[in-house]
Parts: C-alpha cells; sequence; structure tokens
C-alpha cells in the first residue's frame, strides 16, 4: 500500500450530553479499503462524522495528507479531496438525478468537465443515466444509494468515506455496490473508509479491518480473510 493519508491519535468526541468515542486511534493508507465494523452504538457513525469535520473531537489528533484537521470545515475537506457518502442514500428528493449530479460537481469549472466526469459515474453505475430527468425522490432504495455514492465520486475524491452503504438493500445490490468500490479503489486509486454492518460484504473487498465496541477500538486484523469464519469477530464483538 501507499503512504499514510488519515491518522487518528487517541481521538476522543461525542456530543454535549454523551462521550462516544474515546482515544481511539487508526490509520488508512493510500489506495487502501478499510472496513470498520461493529455492533450499533459502537461508535462508528461518529468516527466518520468527527474525520469529516461534522463533530470536533475533544481530545486527540487527526492528520490528513500530512495535516492536523481537527476543527476544519467539511467544506474544505471536500476541497482537500475528501467526500462522505453518509448513512441512509440521502439524495435532494424534489431535484432531478441530474440536478443532483451537478451539486455534487460544484467546485468543477466547466461543462465539459461536468460532462466528463458524468461518463465516469454512469460506466460505474449505467442505471443512473436512464433516470437523469426522474425526481431523486421517485427513485428506489438502490437507486439512490447508486446517486449518493455518484455525488460523491463525481470530484474524484482522494477519500472517500462511507457510512453503511449497504443498508436496506437486496443482496444482488449490496453485491454489487460492493464490486464498484472494490472497482474505484483499485483503477481510481481511491482510498475508501467503509463503515458496514454487511460483514461478508465488507470482508469481501477490504484490505484491513477494525472492530469497534463501545467506542473503543477492540481489534485490527490486517488480513481480514482471517475474520470470514466469524469466531474471532464474534469475541471482539462480545469481549
Amino acid at each position: 500500500m501507499g503512504a499514510r493519508l488519515l491518522e487518528l491519535s487517541d481521538v476522543t468526541a461525542g456530543d454535549d450530553k454523551k462521550v462516544v468515542l474515546e482515544r481511539v486511534s487508526l490509520r488508512v493508507d493510500e489506495g487502501e479499503i478499510v472496513a470498520m465494523l461493529g455492533p450499533n452504538g459502537a461508535g462508528k457513525t461518529t468516527t466518520v462524522r468527527t474525520i469529516f469535520g461534522l463533530l470536533r473531537p475533544s481530545q486527540g489528533a487527526i492528520v490528513y495528507r500530512g495535516r492536523r484537521i481537527e476543527g476544519t470545515r467539511a467544506s474544505e475537506h471536500v476541497r482537500d479531496g475528501m467526500a462522505l457518502v453518509p448513512q441512509g442514500g440521502r439524495v435532494f428528493a424534489p431535484l432531478s438525478v441530474a440536478e443532483n449530479l451537478e451539486l455534487g460537481a460544484y467546485l468543477l469549472r466547466s461543462r465539459e468537465e461536468l460532462h466528463r466526469r458524468l461518463e465516469e459515474v454512469f460506466a460505474l453505475f449505467p442505471r443512473l443515466r436512464e433516470r437523469l430527468s426522474q425526481r431523486a425522490g421517485s427513485l428506489s432504495g438502490g437507486e439512490r444509494q447508486m446517486l449518493s455514492i455518484s455525488r460523491a465520486l463525481i470530484l474524484r475524491p482522494r477519500l472517500l468515506l462511507l457510512d453503511e452503504p449497504s443498508e436496506g438493500l437486496s443482496p444482488l445490490l449490496v453485491k454489487e455496490m460492493f464490486a464498484v468500490l472494490g472497482r474505484v479503489a483499485r483503477e481510481r486509486g481511491t482510498t475508501v473508509l467503509v463503515v458496514e454492518q454487511n460483514v461478508r460484504a465488507a470482508l469481501g473487498i477490504a484490505s484491513r479491518v477494525y472492530v469497534m465496541r463501545l467506542g473503543h477500538i477492540v481489534m485490527e486484523e490486517r488480513d481480514p480473510s482471517r475474520l470470514l469464519d466469524g469466531d474471532a469477530l464474534r469475541r471482539a464483538y462480545i469481549s
């Protein structure tokens, strides 16, 4: 793998009422697909929200591309090559698919470049080309997730953060979605950090895995295939 792209060191974060993350340390190297697993309430979503600047840590350091970024606004992270696909395939429901994609491409300077980027996402999700004029709120759950991911990818991010991308999707769509994520990392060199409840899907593409429980990292596994039998993972979930 490549050089260190992202590193969290002893990060503690939460809201005014509760500490959700406590002294979390992890790293993501260039070109990796890193999966973050764990039960509901483990702190996985809080971790990616903190990385993206939606929450500010009360302690610790977050280093991205060699610079500390705690307290940096999410809009600045986007300009610096970071993208977040939030949980639930969120889209701008009243707008068309085309308008959603154009909003994601707001940093592009020309229509020609926009058209090139649109062709890139259509190569990943051909169905979106057929839905360009359709209102995003009328799409199926799987199509909304495709749109949400495409909107993040259209700026060619260096680091793609995804929060539960398989939520509510059929097994067939989950397989398709994770194949696309693997392709994006392999062909474009995009680094991926994915929070996921679908353990088998995540292990199928990850080069490294972290397991979280109750706001702590309780396992790091550099050979995800070792977790496929479930015993080691089960022990990490309940220990």
